[in-house]
């Protein structure tokens, strides 16, 4: 027999999962940040860096972030909706 939804505790987990790569992300960034800003470092490697990171690569964590924020919501919310369904609290 093929199973068609999900362990709502699983889903529940995975949705916090998710959820907490906001923070990984956040502090990813700080780390980056201050390594960038505390290193002696001129000239135009430098600057091509520093311009991607605040450009592009700030860009792509800020959507990851973005998605891993609406995934974990929306695995939460599917897991109270399949407790409310099979009537378990």
């Amino acid at each position: 027999m093929t199973m068609y939804g999900a362990d709502p505790e699983q889903l529940s987990a995975l949705g916090s999962t998710l959820s907490r790569q906001i923070d990984v992300l956040a502090q990813l960034t700080g780390t980056v940040d201050a390594a960038v800003g505390g290193t002696v470092w001129q000239g135009p490697a430098r600057e091509r860096f520093v311009e991607e990171w605040n450009g592009s690569f700030k860009q792509a964590l800020s959507r990851l972030n973005e998605a891993f924020e609406a995934a974990g919501r929306d695995c939460v919310a599917r897991a109270d909706e399949l407790r409310r369904v099979m009537g378990v609290g």
